[in-house]
């Protein structure tokens, strides 16, 4: 089970306008992801990401049976959405933004999706919703209107892009307004392009 544990940057959420939310990849520190918010307007705004133990958020792959990445699975949407419930308490949903890579962005995709809201813009970066399938019974509520950017490879090693389409097709039956861009030959990382596009898309 993880421990809650997150790195904080920027603005205290205490007084905050706004907050963004990064969500590691497997094996990735959190600094890793927090360097990304070196690229957006980030005044008056909390920065925070959480951590996996080991820097895992599960074991097996996103593709795998929910039940084979228990309980490490649960244990992981629990930590993120006990950090999304205290920064409402003083930020409004519309006003943070979730993103994460990877198997961050597997994460950030589910727990916006088990619970949506119009948030400020979500941004999938190489990920997907999780487990073999995706089963629509896990995911309720209305994003009305919220940006999500999903991008990928168009053959990553780790994110079938079949996934991509499935996600963005539930995303969107959920009332997300979405963005995707697949990238040809593209490696398993982040690129400028795709960072520039959710500055472009959120105004950050």
């Amino acid at each position: 089970m993880h421990t809650y544990k997150i790195v904080e940057r920027g603005t205290p959420l205490e007084k905050a306008e706004k907050a963004i939310i990064l969500i590691h990849g497997r094996g990735a520190p959190p600094d890793d992801i927090l360097s990304l918010a070196d690229f957006f307007e980030t005044e008056n705004t909390y920065v925070v990401a959480p951590e996996a133990n080991h820097y895992v958020w599960y074991p097996l792959s996103f593709l795998a049976p929910r039940e084979q990445n228990q309980p490490w699975l649960d244990s992981a949407l629990e930590n993120i959405s006990k950090l999304i419930n205290k920064i409402e308490e003083f930020i409004p949903s519309e006003k943070i933004y979730l993103m994460g890579f990877s198997q961050g962005a597997c994460l950030t995709a589910e727990i916006a999706s088990a619970n949506a809201r119009k948030f400020g813009g979500i941004a999938v970066f190489t990920g997907g919703l999780i487990g073999a399938s995706v089963e629509k019974e896990n995911y309720s509520g209305n994003f009305v209107g919220t940006k999500v950017y999903l991008s990928n490879g168009d053959n990553d090693p780790h994110i079938p892009l079949q996934r991509t389409e499935e996600t963005i097709k539930l995303m969107q039956e959920l009332g997300a307004d979405i963005a995707k861009e697949i990238f040809p030959g593209r490696p398993h990382t982040i690129q400028m392009d795709e960072i520039n596009k959710v500055k472009e898309l959120f105004g950050l």
